[in-house]
């Protein structure tokens, strides 16, 4: 990708009742759960994310060869999808995403029966299928820090295997909401799992088909909160969010209270407004590591220090999430540092002082160049390579400009 635009403060009020984009994770499992099911559940408000319209083109493919690009649910989800296939397949995606680790999910998948194999470098992409033939165990014990995604990959298989699934997670569990969105979807379209504890248990039963509206995105919203927080003056409201929601992201609405916002909700509507900003926080990323760089940026421009955890699957993302946002926050002055045992600190510039347009990279990563956006409010700035929005909030930038926000 190339290219660059400029932006710039509104010259009036920031204002818009924002039309999100629908939540990439729920829609992603969705089309899964359905496809299991047979395919004839009506889905409705499925993400405009090119992650959402690469599942459901992959989903109804009948090639050898499979494609993900960039997209990583995607990747998992339908490395789970080809093992308990009856076909020879292969899947593959772009060079990052084949030096992105999937050894974890092909072991495990490989435990219950499943015949993968690593077409170049062990554990990494491309993936070679064999047809799957016999449940060997219906026991897995795998860490709780690892992505949900490999958890959420074989969860949504286990139904369809003739033993069932039990998966014991050892240590401390990671992302514990989007594993809670997943079963509450499965419930949805007719299969119970149980989870108590460190263990979560699926029996072998039949999905069915059901109607399902998406929620709107979560981690999409997380950027609009960023933008009222540094903009002066600011009128939005975020429509199709649920007070109750199974989207992990959904902690933007608390963490965002020490950052100067606080949510009203009204009938699938959320309205901001200003509150009292604290001068530091400590905040646990562990369940929502998507939400890091946006929380990161937004603190730095507001001069407030943050003491956090849970960023460790931040390294393995669509760039190393946390390098990159120590370099381009240093930009304006802040500093982010690993510290001992998983703790990360930035230490935010007490007054901003820019005086020159500044210039964002956004290493081909989506949530880089929408949580350094909003930036905007305090400075003008260069967004290079705009167009990898188009991973999870297509919309991004022609949402901004509605709202009042100059592009060039």
């Amino acid at each position: 990708m190339s290219g660059s635009i400029k932006l710039s403060r509104p010259t009036t009020t920031l204002s818009l009742n924002v039309p999100l984009t629908s939540s990439k994770s729920e829609s992603n499992r969705a089309l899964l759960l359905n496809e299991l099911g047979g395919g004839n559940s009506e889905l409705k408000n499925l993400s405009s994310a090119r992650d959402t319209d690469t599942m459901t083109k992959l989903l109804a493919a009948e090639a050898y060869t499979l494609d993900v690009l960039d997209a990583g649910t995607v990747m998992r989800f339908m490395t789970a999808y080809l093992a308990v296939g009856k076909k020879e397949r292969r899947i593959t995606g772009t060079p990052r995403m084949c030096k992105r680790p999937i050894k974890l999910l092909v072991d495990a998948l490989n435990d219950l029966g499943a015949e993968i194999t690593y077409e170049n470098e062990e554990g990494f992409p491309p993936l070679l299928f064999k047809p799957f033939t016999t449940q060997k165990t219906s026991q897995l014990t795998i860490p709780g820090n690892i992505s949900s995604q490999y958890i959420s990959a074989l969860l949504m298989i286990a139904p369809t295997l003739p033993k069932g699934l039990t998966i014991t997670l050892e240590g401390e569990i990671y992302s514990r909401p989007y594993i809670e969105m997943t079963l509450n979807l499965m419930k949805h379209f007719g299969v119970s799992g149980k989870f108590e504890g460190s263990q979560i248990t699926v029996a072998s039963q039949d999905y069915q088909s059901n109607s399902y509206t998406i929620e709107s995105d979560w981690s999409g919203a997380s950027y609009w909160y960023s933008l009222f927080a540094l903009a002066d003056d600011a009128q939005i409201k975020l429509q199709g969010l649920r007070s109750i929601s199974n989207q992990g992201d959904h902690a933007i609405a608390s963490i965002m209270e020490g950052l100067g916002v606080q949510s009203t909700f009204d009938n699938e509507t959320v309205t901001l407004s200003k509150t009292e900003i604290k001068q530091k926080l400590v905040i646990d990323f562990k369940s929502c590591p998507d939400l890091a760089q946006t929380v990161m940026a937004c603190a730095a421009a507001l001069g407030v220090d943050l003491e956090m955890s849970g960023l460790e699957s931040l390294r393995i993302k669509e760039s190393d999430r946390t390098a990159a946002m120590a370099t381009e926050l240093s930009k304006i002055g802040a500093k982010l540092e690993e510290h001992a045992d998983g703790l990360w600190i930035l230490t935010s510039p007490k007054k901003l002082d820019v005086t020159e347009v500044i210039e964002f990279d956004t290493y081909d990563d989506h949530r880089m160049a929408m949580a350094l956006a909003p930036l905007a409010m305090k400075f003008d700035c260069i967004i290079h390579e705009p167009e990898v929005v188009v991973k999870s909030y297509p919309e991004y930038w022609e949402h901004l400009e509605m709202a009042g926000v100059i592009i060039e």
